[in-house]
């Protein structure tokens, strides 16, 4: 994604005046200025830098979403629309069966060899970005077991 677009999104959600939206959209704005700055780039940011940061403040939301008590339903709620508005920004995913088709046939020789260290690191490299961790992890355990 790039960063206009978001930029535009804040745009929209503040002209339709959904401010839950305006808000979710400032905090994705603001972690990939911090983000750009970090990394040494103020004016060309680039969209693997918004989808990182797309997918980290993601994860974040998903944490609030999972630790919120239950008994306080209204910060739930709002936990869950500002996740659900982060997640329509964030790139898509693999699934899991899109995931044992492309490491079996890119990665098959390497699991076969027994190198965990090695495997994984080559794997993560790959789908950064494109899959979630834990499943990726599930889907090589499964294939390197058998499965």
């Amino acid at each position: 994604m790039e960063f206009t677009e978001l930029q535009s999104a804040l745009k929209d959600a503040m002209k339709a005046k959904d401010t839950m939206k305006k808000e979710a959209v400032q905090t994705l704005i603001a972690a990939v200025k911090k983000a750009a700055i970090d990394s040494g780039t103020r004016d060309n940011i680039s969209s693997e830098l918004v989808d990182s940061v797309v997918l980290k403040e993601l994860k974040v939301a998903k944490e609030q979403v999972d630790t919120c008590p239950p008994e306080c339903e209204s910060q739930l709620e709002e936990y869950k629309l500002k996740y659900e508005i982060i997640k329509s920004f964030a790139p898509a995913q693999m699934s899991e069966e899109e995931l044992y088709p492309f490491i079996k046939e890119k990665f098959g020789e390497l699991i076969a060899s027994g190198n965990k260290g090695a495997y994984m690191k080559a794997i993560m490299a790959e789908l950064k970005g494109k899959a979630d961790g834990k499943l990726i992890n599930k889907v090589i355990s499964d294939i390197a077991s058998g499965k």
